[in-house]
């Protein structure tokens, strides 16, 4: 047994707490205030409590967690493992009792209120021409005196179909092949892969006309997968989940880290995000109620980081200077070298990366809303974990990739969580009596309406997400309840008692709580989190400014799901973007998604993607000296260089000045020197 007691740390909420030797994962969690099922009273029968232990070095927490930390598995996990099954590595958290250090992820669905994951897919008019053509053939029937294999006669009735003269196989059809043609009666529908050389993928009996494709956006925090019909291009069925890899850190370099720190790091990280991509599969396909053997094509985009875990690369040499790629080609698989559970012949396209720290997500995006094309210089910021930003017009394009980190998200917030029904994600703030108001995921209804409480009573009011700190911020600084420097002002210097001391600085009260839902309150910690996420973000976008020589952009256009959900207002008031007139910020959704869903649908969009990660300026941050000055202005409300005159003139943010320290009588008087 350790000297202390053990610190557990849960992710991905980041809730962390030391709790007593022998206490349960269980207990721990609902003393801690983590969001952990269970509604069997910890017998162990409803298995609504399964966590995963993360062994292994973090560096992030300063911790290492060893394979003493859990108890062992008692006789109630090994009878419900030989019963009904746990997924390896996987434990019950009513029985597993915390002995010293751990990190303990709780999946998606151990989770009482599951992430609304917001990646939708987005409206689009496409070019349908996608790389998989369905072609009807009659064969000819075996002949004594013509000794040809079934599959040459195949082939050879589809090449005289489609043109070709040259046709290959995929062989996982070969055991089937003969049984698929005398189901026919000699008459077969072969699916033909055209990006490369052409390739039979899959096979059926008589007539068969549906042919389906997966898009999927592999993010740092969620993973969005949309199941396409190739024919119509219509979207079927669209889920998301958190990516699994969370356990292992909440941003790449921890990620990368812990690969670099761990035997055998890097291959779990792998494992992680395919059995995650398995099960949103499973999902799609169960939502759909479409086949597997029609799922014969998928393409994905990810940041670099993602792309290398993904395909089984170790991401080492994206951990330090200069930052060198394996490759950053694009890539054509068969989707089962990557452990996917597709069609047996499926096929994977994994589209380019830009550069060390740009990836293929930006390249998407770039495919999705062509600044290359556009006529005025346009800046579009992919918003999340790590953000992606382009600037460009017809005459150019530059890149760059900028650090957020997961604030975005809700973490690292004191009321934080992931964006999931009860958690606030509008807000209001009266600039007169200081009151807030606000609306929460699975309400329409905002908290000063009639019937509120009651909308809420089944989810309960649970925290707020990244869209909602990101407003209520805002509006406490256009209410003049914080100031430019990010300091929350004492009661008596706003003249509002939500304003109330915490610690040796203040906090606003969101929400007084009830006997159903805690205290919600704004930090200064929570505005220093989101400072230091707006400020790399700004940076970012300020530096590749500078390299084009503008100190303006004409329009700016936010992706990504998060990104989807910021106001415009709101994003210039913290200063997250360069100052242009609110009507010139616009919402692109998730326009990686939306890349990864052309270069699906339309074979020709791959090699325009191809050309065009070749023709985009990499800018790299990590090594650019301006960098730390812009983000250092940054971190004012909205800006301590850039005056945002256009934002100005339109928003009224107060001129006040707060200390931002509390004592029992009133604010904190600096000290003087001597």
């Amino acid at each position: 047994m350790p000297d202390h007691d053990p610190l557990v740390i849960f992710m991905p909420s980041g809730k962390r707490g030391h709790v007593a030797a022998g206490t349960t994962v269980l207990a721990a969690a609902r003393e801690i205030g983590v969001d952990l099922d269970s509604v069997c009273g910890g017998r162990g029968i409803c298995s609504k409590c399964q966590v995963t232990p993360a062994y292994g070095t973090h560096a992030k927490h300063g911790i290492t967690v060893g394979p003493d930390a859990l108890s062992p598995k008692n006789a109630v996990e090994d009878r419900y493992d030989r019963v009904r099954g746990l997924k390896p590595g996987r434990r019950l958290g009513c029985q597993a009792q915390i002995l010293e250090d751990v990190v303990i992820d709780v999946p998606p669905e151990s989770q009482v209120h599951r992430q609304v994951v917001r990646k939708r897919a987005e409206a689009r008019e496409i070019v349908l021409d996608p790389a998989v053509r369905l072609h009807y053939v009659e064969v000819a029937e075996p002949d004594m005196h013509k000794p040809e294999g079934d599959l040459e006669r195949l082939l050879a009735a589809l090449r005289a179909e489609m043109g070709l003269d040259a046709l290959g196989v995929d062989f996982s059809l070969l055991p089937s092949l003969q049984k698929t043609l005398r189901q026919g009666k000699w008459a077969v529908t072969a699916a033909v892969y055209i990006d490369g050389p052409p390739t039979v993928i899959a096979l059926w009996p008589g007539y068969h006309e549906a042919a389906c494709g997966l898009a999927v956006d592999i993010g740092s925090t969620t993973i969005a997968g949309h199941l396409t019909d190739l024919a119509s291009g219509e979207v079927l069925a669209s889920s998301g989940m958190m990516n699994p890899q969370i356990r292992f850190g909440e941003d790449v370099m921890s990620r990368v880290s812990h690969a670099m720190m761990n035997a055998g790091g890097a291959a779990e990280l792998t494992t992680a995000v395919r059995e995650g991509l398995n099960a949103l599969i499973d999902a799609l396909l169960d939502d759909s109620g479409v086949g597997r053997d029609t799922l014969l094509d998928a393409t994905f985009v990810m940041n670099p980081v993602m792309h290398h875990l993904f395909l089984g690369i170790d991401p080492y040499e994206l951990g330090q200077a200069p930052f060198a790629l394996a490759t950053g080609a694009a890539q054509r698989l068969r989707a089962a070298e990557l452990g996917l559970d597709l069609a047996a012949g499926a096929r994977a396209y994994v589209l380019p990366l830009i550069a060390g720290h740009v990836g293929a997500d930006a390249a998407a995006v770039a495919l999705s809303e062509q600044p290359h094309k556009s006529d005025d210089l346009v800046l579009v910021v992919d918003v999340g974990t790590n953000a992606e930003i382009l600037l460009g017009d017809k005459t150019g394009v530059l890149a760059c990739s900028s650090p957020t980190g997961p604030a975005f998200e809700g973490a690292q917030i004191s009321a934080g969580q992931r964006a999931a029904p009860g958690a606030i994600e509008r807000v209001e703030i009266d600039p007169a009596t200081k009151e807030p108001r606000f609306r929460v995921i699975g309400s329409d209804l905002w908290s000063d309406e009639e019937g509120f409480v009651e909308a809420i009573a089944g989810t309960g009011l649970t925290g707020i997400c990244g869209s909602g700190i990101i407003e209520v911020i805002a509006e406490m600084r256009m209410a003049g309840i914080v100031d430019a420097k990010g300091l929350i002002g004492t009661a008596e210097e706003t003249g509002s008692p939500r304003c109330i001391a915490d610690g040796r600085t203040q906090a606003y009260v969101l929400w007084q709580g009830d006997a159903q839902s805690p205290r919600i309150t704004v930090t200064n910690h929570d505005i220093r989190a989101i400072q230091m996420a707006k400020a790399a973000l700004y940076a970012g976008a300020r530096l590749l400014m500078d390299k084009r020589g503008v100190d303006h952009v004409d329009r700016v256009v936010l992706a990504g799901a998060f990104g989807a959900h910021i106001s415009a207002k709101h994003a210039l008031v913290l200063g997250m973007i360069p100052d242009v007139p609110l009507d010139k910020v616009a919402s692109a959704g998730n326009a990686a998604g939306t890349g990864a869903r052309i270069a699906l649908l339309n074979l020709g969009a791959r090699a325009e993607v191809e050309q065009l990660v070749r023709e985009i300026e990499k800018v790299e941050t990590a090594v650019e000296p301006r960098f730390q000055e812009h983000f250092v202005a940054a971190t004012a409300l909205p800006n301590a260089a850039d005056p945002f005159p256009r934002l100005r003139a339109a928003v009224a943010l107060p001129d006040v000045h707060f200390s931002g320290g509390a004592t029992p009588n009133g604010p904190r008087r600096r000290r003087r020197r001597s």
